[in-house]
């Protein structure tokens, strides 16, 4: 099993500054992580090492340019990336995650019982259900690693961020590159380039507000 050393040294190439408390959660959930990854089919990455580098430091990496903060839905949360693992980076943070896999779910809420992350909802609504209910948009911050159908998920997700509200999306830079020809109220800026990836980046996009009355 890994200590923080060996975290701390996986994580440098992403520029993060953790601290013990955090390096302590993030092992936390490793090791759940791994251990529930044995049962049912969390993700993909098997090796602890690329679960740092892979699903932890990707998914931080945000944090190095961005300050998260008031309320965060996360769509697609599967096995907490990046919503759940980007609330050892803001603990204030109030995350929505959303998970139409109850046995996803039951991980979600037992990893986040695990750290001791409080404010933390899971959901198991799809997008599309969960922005119909959703009476005013009270998001400051939306997340999602490859949902797919962005042509469709774009404008749902928007209807859940409050005007200049952001919206980030961990993508290769092919999908990134169709992401300007969906038509939404959205202005997309230049995409950060994940370290240790030959494709990958994270795509910020800021919700425009309502126009000035002339």
């Amino acid at each position: 099993m890994l200590n923080e050393e060996s975290a701390r040294r996986l994580l440098l190439p992403f520029g993060l500054d953790l601290n013990s408390t955090q390096l302590a959660c993030l092992l936390t959930y490793l090791h759940l992580l791994t251990r529930w990854n044995r049962k049912i089919n969390l993700t993909a990455v098997r090796d602890p090492e690329q679960c740092v580098t892979r699903l932890f430091g990707e998914s931080l990496y945000l944090a190095r340019w961005v300050e998260l903060r008031g309320r965060l839905l996360d769509v697609g949360s599967g096995a907490g990336f990046p919503g759940l693992a980007l609330k050892i980076a803001f603990p204030a943070l109030a995350a929505t995650l959303l998970e139409p896999v109850a046995k996803k779910r039951a991980f979600l809420k037992e990893a986040a019982r695990a750290c001791q992350l409080d404010a933390v909802e899971v959901r198991g609504e799809r997008l599309e259900t969960f922005a119909r209910a959703e009476r005013t948009p009270g998001f400051d911050a939306a997340t999602s690693r490859a949902v797919g159908h962005y042509d469709k998920f774009v404008p749902c997700v928007l209807r859940c961020l409050k005007p200049e509200g952001s919206l980030f999306l961990w993508l290769t830079h092919e999908q990134g590159g169709g992401l300007a020809q969906i038509k939404a109220p959205i202005e997309w800026q230049t995409p950060l380039r994940i370290p240790l990836t030959e494709k990958g980046e994270i795509w910020c996009g800021i919700k425009k507000g309502p126009r000035e009355p002339r």
